[in-house]
């Protein structure tokens, strides 16, 4: 069992090399796939290959996952990390025929590759980025709630200024949040917009409002990136002790 566990868990070995690389080969191909059954114009044998490719990465995917969950020293920590939880969600919705179709989740599965083919640079970028995410994850999550609030009151607002105007557009308020987003995210659409002087003063006081919320977390996460990064070059150097005097 310690040897089938180092195969599936481990790429130091050759053996565990070729598994996670054969792995990933079935990946991509699931994933091509995938795409490829969303053409309009496909004849029915190629439609009838791309059903018969797409059962055996079912089953292939399906006695991986099992086996990863009987090797792991600890199933329940598999079972529910994001590679577990990925793993499940690929393959469930087809045993059960719901419409569901959750196969491009199984494109997550090539962040393996990083340790796979030791990329030793990146894996320290992710590092990186993990501890800038966890220096800022409270600002973060204040400011994610902030933001929640912010798209309610401007619905609300848009809802004031342009329900008289716009019934149609603007009839409710969890009708008018679409625009909220749009506008406070700065991307504006335009398919719902204002039409009265009062709706389009409140846009702009929007727009504003939206350059902040797509620029702070922005800067809260490069400036977490820099200071990892420097503490990284730090810690990474190399001490010449001092001479001893003669």
């Amino acid at each position: 069992m310690t040897s089938i566990r180092r195969i599936v868990e481990e790429s130091d070995t050759p053996a565990g090399r070729a598994f996670d690389l054969a792995v990933q080969t079935a990946i991509l191909v699931s994933v091509i796939s995938f795409s490829l059954e969303t053409l309009p114009d496909l004849s029915p044998e190629t439609r009838e290959v791309l059903r018969w490719v797409d059962w055996v990465t079912i089953l292939l995917f399906s006695a991986e996952y099992v086996l990863r969950v009987v090797v792991a020293e600890s199933r329940a920590r598999y079972v529910f990390s994001f590679y577990g939880l990925v793993d499940l969600a690929a393959i469930v919705p087809f045993f059960l025929s719901t419409r569901l179709d959750l196969r491009c989740l199984r494109a997550l599965r090539f962040l393996r590759l990083f340790r796979v083919l030791k990329m030793a640079r990146y894996s320290h970028a992710v590092r990186r980025f993990e501890v800038a995410f966890r220096r800022v994850r409270e600002e973060l999550v204040l400011f994610f709630f902030a933001t929640c609030l912010l798209l309610y009151i401007s619905a609300v607002g848009i809802h004031y200024f342009e329900h008289e105007a716009q019934p149609e557009s603007f009839q409710s308020v969890p009708h008018s949040l679409w625009w909220a987003v749009a506008t406070l995210t700065t991307v504006g659409y335009g398919d719902i917009y204002p039409i009265t002087p009062g709706g389009r003063f409140f846009t702009f006081v929007v727009l504003m409002i939206g350059l902040g919320i797509v620029a702070v977390p922005s800067g809260l996460l490069a400036t977490a990136l820099t200071e990892a990064r420097v503490e990284d070059a730090g810690s990474t150097e190399v001490r010449v002790p001092p001479e001893s005097s003669s």
